[in-house]
């Protein structure tokens, strides 16, 4: 299938473009960052697949899904739930909440193969994607003059500081290395990881125990927010 990404967050963007490279099946043909920009594009392209995202400034996914002649199948992808019903009501064939795990943007594509050639979905997806279990299960970040390699196993959490990160480890050290917590929180939502607080990601597999607002990691108590609360206690079946 061919498809195109619209979404104004570059990040964003980056790690579908990311998923997208990983299902043989699916060809990326453009992106954009912008809905108006895309109309036009659609609308003399032939595009089987269009990840959207909703909440846009000055021109919203659903207002741009009721623009185009041309209408492919649409994976809605959004950082905001309350759009579900509306989402499904235009005729989506997925409603993706941001952060997305690899698992469940194949489960979304598996719908859409599935629509556009239901013979070929299943193989397609079971010979030509990269299989989440084979994912490599350490990163490297930048720490001073070197790449630092690090487990996934062995960080404790994450403290995001404006444009800087603290990954703190089991050796009681942390490293200090200049990359953003939303880019992070997208790696690491689908390793067991969960952020819990506008400054903080935990590795749930350290939390030793769960107070109403807090987490204890080590020796270190950790907020909850409101915000974050009841996609973390979902995420642990609490």
């Amino acid at each position: 299938m061919k498809c195109v990404i619209i979404d104004d967050e570059p990040l964003a963007v980056e790690l579908l473009e990311d998923f997208v490279r990983k299902v043989d099946s699916l060809e990326l043909v453009s992106t954009f960052n912008n809905a108006i920009d895309a109309v036009s594009f659609i609308n003399q392209t032939n595009i089987d697949l269009i990840f959207l995202d909703i909440q846009m400034p000055h021109f919203s996914g659903i207002e741009f899904l009721n623009t185009i002649e041309k209408k492919p199948l649409i994976i809605f992808t959004t950082a905001y739930s309350d759009y579900a019903v509306e989402g499904f009501n235009l005729g989506a064939v997925d409603y993706l909440v941001k952060p997305i795990p690899f698992h469940r943007f194949l489960k979304s594509v598996v719908r859409a193969q599935q629509i556009f050639n239901p013979a070929a979905a299943v193989q397609a997806i079971s010979e030509n994607t990269t299989a989440p279990e084979l994912e490599q299960d350490f990163m490297f970040v930048r720490a001073e003059y070197e790449n630092v390699k690090m487990n996934f196993a062995d960080i404790l959490f994450i403290e995001g500081l404006k444009d800087y990160v603290k990954i703190y480890t089991t050796d009681n050290k942390f490293t200090l290395t200049l990359i953003s917590l939303i880019k992070l929180e997208n790696l690491l939502s689908s390793k067991g990881f969960s952020r819990i607080h506008r400054s903080y990601i935990i590795n749930i597999k350290h939390v030793k125990s769960i107070q109403k607002n807090k987490v204890l990691i080590s020796d270190k108590r950790i907020p909850i927010s409101e915000s974050y609360k009841n996609t973390f206690f979902e995420k642990i079946n609490l």
